[in-house]
């Protein structure tokens, strides 16, 4: 809950043609081991770095740093040295920014915001995005900001929501900034927003109904660039240039809890949703979406799975639930395992391991196969809840809970 981290109790929300015609993720000018936005530089969950230390000692890794940056379940951007995210306290939203080495605070912008518990605990849910030498954030309520990335500055501000009279859905705005060449494109309306990065001026709007919950996500077809969008009722698909819908798949989920990315490979298309919903893979074509198969063996509520040779791997389940870590085959969607008590936390890959963040804050490492989940490292990092996804950058994995108790697990290679 992009971790985006999207964070809900279960009556509330709980804290993305032909194949050779599909190309993804635009080009970021981050360094190769950063990662600068919501679900890393491929926007998959997965990571390139193969540099860091899979071998812990029996008390874990060395913890580099802590901070406590309030409440909330935003995720973290790493890019250039320096690390963002979100967190609440006593009535204001602060983004930080930290050195990345040592923790220490480099600049931080406070901002009057609502707590927002309605049936959780509040506080921030949307991640921060990091593009270039700027960092781009939208609050629950519809503030939206640019900063310079290296002394917080803030370049422009606006409120979304007054300027363009979109409805904010039931627990806020979420997900993260999506920038796209000259656009930052927001999860605002009913199939997105598109403003001027340089300026913030309105370039297009969709219609004024409840968005979804998570992070634009691009996608390239017939040599159009596209973002795929969850409202309340669907997963929509619109030009980026011009924000004119292509398609849409109707999805309906309980309080209109649309929050997990849809995870693209080639020419089909997967969407999974929580409370109850479960999974369906779409094949793209001229026209609508076609479904090739349904399944309610992974309900992702919050944070998408992600796919890794031919695998999907995330937490099914809602937070009422003791959620379990589920590996699904991704051309049948048969199970192929299931570790239970693993809870609603989240998963990224690097090197072929998975790096799990369970619901109460363990740190485990695991090959991802689909033959099982068997760890070869576990260490627990935080206490509390904890649904946001980690995030493995330059030999440093960052967690966090939703009391807002940051660490920097260090796994780098002497």
């Amino acid at each position: 809950m992009p971790l985006k981290t999207l964070l809900f109790y279960r009556r509330a929300l709980p804290a993305a043609a032909l194949a050779c015609a599909l190309v993804f993720f635009p080009y970021s000018p981050a360094r190769g081991d950063d990662w600068p936005h919501w679900r890393g530089p491929q926007r998959n969950g997965i990571s390139a770095e193969t540099n860091w230390r899979d071998t812990w000692p029996a008390d874990g890794p060395p913890i580099a740093w802590k901070a406590k940056v309030g409440l909330g379940f935003s995720s973290f951007a790493v890019a250039e040295g320096r690390v963002v995210t979100l967190g609440h306290a006593e009535g204001q939203d602060t983004l930080w920014c930290f050195d990345a080495a040592s923790g220490k605070v480099i600049w931080k912008h406070s901002y009057p915001s609502e707590l927002g518990d309605k049936y959780f605990e509040g506080g921030t849910t949307g991640t921060p995005t990091m593009a270039g030498n700027h960092v781009f954030v939208l609050s629950r309520w519809g503030d939206m900001f640019c900063f310079e990335a290296a002394t917080g500055k803030v370049i422009w501000s606006k409120n979304v929501q007054k300027e363009t009279g979109a409805p904010i859905p039931d627990w806020g705005f979420s997900g993260a900034p999506l920038v796209h060449e000259n656009l930052v494109v927001l999860n605002v309306g009913d199939a997105g927003l598109a403003l001027d990065k340089s300026t913030g001026k309105i370039v297009w709007q969709s219609a004024q109904k409840n968005a979804g919950y998570s992070t634009p996500l691009p996608m390239q077809r017939d040599g159009q660039w596209l973002a795929l969008i969850g409202n309340g009722t669907s997963y929509v698909a619109v030009h980026l240039r011009d924000g004119k819908e292509a398609w849409r798949v109707r999805w309906i989920t309980e309080y209109g809890v649309n929050a997990s990315d849809p995870i693209m490979d080639g020419d089909r298309m997967f969407i999974c949703t929580g409370y109850g919903k479960g999974g369906a893979l779409f094949k793209l074509g001229a026209g609508e979406p076609e479904p090739l198969w349904k399944t309610k063996k992974l309900r992702t509520q919050m944070n998408p799975a992600v796919l890794f040779q031919s695998h999907l791997y995330g937490a099914d389940g809602d937070t009422t639930e003791r959620a379990a870590l589920k590996c699904l085959d991704f051309a049948t969607g048969d199970e192929k395992w299931t570790h239970p008590g693993f809870g609603s936390g989240a998963v990224i890959i690097s090197d072929g391991k998975l790096v799990a963040l369970s619901g109460t804050g363990e740190l485990l490492l695991a090959p991802a196969s689909p033959s099982g989940f068997k760890p070869i490292a576990r260490t627990q990092v935080l206490g509390g809840k904890c649904w946001t996804a980690p995030v493995l950058a330059n030999g440093r994995i960052y967690c966090r809970n939703s009391r807002g108790d940051v660490v920097s697990v260090d796994v780098r290679k002497n």
